[in-house]
């Protein structure tokens, strides 16, 4: 495996990279990265192979995206370039979801933003439980027509929402989503029970993120080792802490698939980014650095080659299809995260 093996995006015959650039971490503000160090990163990743680019409007709320917009100016034509739509923009709480109202407008926001007279992936942050799924996928097949976009997809659908948004499109002759995005790594491995089998069957392309787990496989989550200096820590209440009786499993997970990537002579971040590409639904793994530092570290895993002895390990210690905490799926569905739903 390679940067230069391209892959095709489920049925569209789009080539991207097997790693994507996310540029969550981009921006000002609360971004841990400046705008500068940003475009140096963005820069680097495309001279060394990278040719797609995820971002989201509510990134450092449109930051982000003026940043990517800025850096590949000049070379747009050798990205394939993804936002996404959803979250809240400023103070107003009807600046988001997945009405065609908003959507309407977020487009020519990110438009603007990125500095590109079309997007090649638009997609849904997150499901809206307010909108009909028939409203939200009219408004992007308008969209298509008007060239405004090429391709739409979701983010963190439940199964049932993804095979609704096939039959919806199917049913009403309308263009389907083409990409799903979902969490997956070596200690988040629920979407290969249901998700993964979906997309495969609707030759939907999957773009995976989080192959560190928020930092768990970054290496410093060991047992005895102490609490790793992280500011998700305070962020996410309780998710990161080592001393967390909930933790204990994840933890001991993360120390045990350690000794697997030393005894094998590679890191453990590229025993986790190289685990996420191997999957066969996986399109592409979306890749978070903070610095070019840590670019360097991401594309070493490019080159690692799993065999099946390896994979085995991997099971042995993580089983096929488990998360440890329901919040690694991405989102929780309402009727279990609020009681009052939950119980009626």
């Amino acid at each position: 495996m390679s940067l230069n093996e391209l892959r095709t995006l489920g049925r569209t015959g789009a080539l991207i990279s097997p790693l994507t650039l996310g540029t969550l971490n981009f921006g000002t503000g609360t971004a841990p990265t400046g705008p500068a160090d940003s475009i140096r990163i963005i820069k680097a990743a495309l001279d060394a192979g990278i040719t797609s680019i995820d971002t989201a409007d509510i990134y450092s709320q449109g930051e982000a995206e003026n940043v990517v917009g800025q850096a590949i100016h000049g070379r747009r034509d050798e990205v394939f370039l993804a936002t996404k739509f959803h979250g809240q923009m400023g103070s107003n709480p009807a600046h988001a979801g997945n009405s065609r109202r908003w959507i309407v407008r977020a487009v020519e926001n990110s438009l603007r933003r990125l500095d590109t007279d079309r997007i090649d992936l638009y997609q849904a942050h997150r499901p809206d439980y307010n909108t009909d799924l028939l409203e939200t996928i009219t408004a992007l097949n308008d969209l298509i027509r008007q060239g405004k976009i090429l391709y739409y997809g979701t983010s963190v659908f439940s199964p049932a929402q993804l095979v609704e948004a096939q039959w919806i499109a199917n049913t009403n002759h309308l263009t389907p989503p083409v990409v799903d995005q979902v969490p997956y790594s070596l200690l988040v491995r629920a979407n290969e029970r249901d998700v993964f089998p979906i997309t495969q069957q609707y030759g939907v392309g999957v773009l995976s993120y989080g192959p560190l787990d928020g930092g768990w496989l970054a290496g410093g989550y060991r047992v005895g080792g102490g609490q790793p200096e992280s500011s998700r820590f305070s962020a996410v209440p309780g998710r990161f802490d080592v001393t967390a009786p909930f933790n204990q499993a994840k933890l001991h997970a993360a120390d045990a698939l350690g000794r697997v990537a030393a005894r094998y002579g590679i890191s453990l971040i590229q025993l986790a980014v190289a685990f996420a590409m191997n999957h066969p639904a996986v399109t592409s793994v979306i890749i978070g650095p903070r610095t070019e530092e840590h670019l360097t570290d991401y594309l070493k895993a490019a080159d690692v080659v799993l065999s099946e002895a390896i994979l085995d390990e991997i099971d042995d210690i993580v089983a096929p299809a488990v998360n440890f905490l329901e919040r690694d799926a991405g989102t929780v569905a309402p009727h279990l995260e609020y009681p009052e739903l939950r119980r009626r």
